[in-house]
């Protein structure tokens, strides 16, 4: 096996090849070459990598990632860590690379779930009214927005149906009391 560098060690590549997606240099003193992605390549957004390097050009990287991959060893690169014309370490900690591997999590989408609550304290606010809490917890300013429970789906479908029912008897008291006049 040849001599790779270890794990964030800086040294200066030459670009072996350029693609759409970022440019692989080579690593002195083995025949391994490294990718450099678009998105290690500069602080701002680099949108075509050849407009950034060119085939044979000497540049500073740092290493930032070793993966075996399909019986593979897969280097990771970046240039925007390190000094290009002096070759120095911007980054002596590691904590731009930490905040960009962060940025890469997805998270699961929470939207489609519906949120339920467990239980409600059986009181009346004081100061707003409304069910679920007392008035030392109430947040209401004067004369601001009122906050309620929304009501559960079978309880809504209640009230619609008590409000249609009530609608069908005020119409029709409506319309006798237009006969007896």
């Amino acid at each position: 096996m040849e001599a790779l560098p270890e794990l964030y060690a800086i040294f200066q590549g030459e670009v072996a090849t350029v693609t759409e997606y970022g440019a692989f240099i080579k690593i002195p003193g083995c025949r391994k070459q490294g990718l450099v992605h678009r998105t290690h390549m500069s602080s701002c957004r680099v949108d075509k990598p050849s407009e950034i390097v060119d085939v044979g050009d000497k540049v500073w990287v740092k290493l930032i990632g070793k993966e075996m991959k399909d019986d593979k060893l897969k280097l990771s690169l970046s240039m925007k860590v390190v000094n290009q014309g002096t070759g120095k370490d911007l980054d002596p900690n590691n904590v731009s690379l930490d905040q960009d591997e962060r940025k890469k999590r997805t998270f699961r989408d929470y939207t489609s779930q519906k949120i339920t609550l467990e239980a409600v304290l059986n009181t009346v606010c004081k100061k707003c009214g409304c069910k679920g809490h007392f008035a030392k917890e109430c947040f209401v300013q004067p004369g601001g927005t009122k906050y309620t429970l929304i009501p559960e789906e079978e309880e809504e479908e209640v009230t619609a149906a008590e409000y249609g029912r009530d609608k069908k008897t005020s119409a029709a008291e409506d319309s006798s009391k237009k006969r007896k006049k």
